[in-house]
């Protein structure tokens, strides 16, 4: 029985993990896309590009707890 739910858990890590490196790939292409230049920048150079574009005026901030997806609004 112990062994089952060992099983189990390793599944649903499993299945966690690889969702999140699927959308941490999407999220990258996207980012690539509409960005082409950083593809060549380190990650330090597009993290300080990031937050310098997250501190523009008019860019509006993200609630904390869960992004929305305007695709199922």
């Amino acid at each position: 029985m112990e062994n089952r739910q060992k099983i189990l858990l390793n599944k649903k890590t499993d299945a966690e993990r690889r969702a999140r490196t699927r959308r941490l790939i999407e999220h990258g292409a996207i980012l690539e896309s509409i960005f082409p230049a950083l593809a060549g920048l380190s990650s330090e150079e597009v993290k300080v590009f990031l937050l310098a574009v997250s501190r523009l005026p008019g860019v509006p901030k993200l609630p904390q707890d869960k992004p929305q997806n305007p695709d199922t609004e």
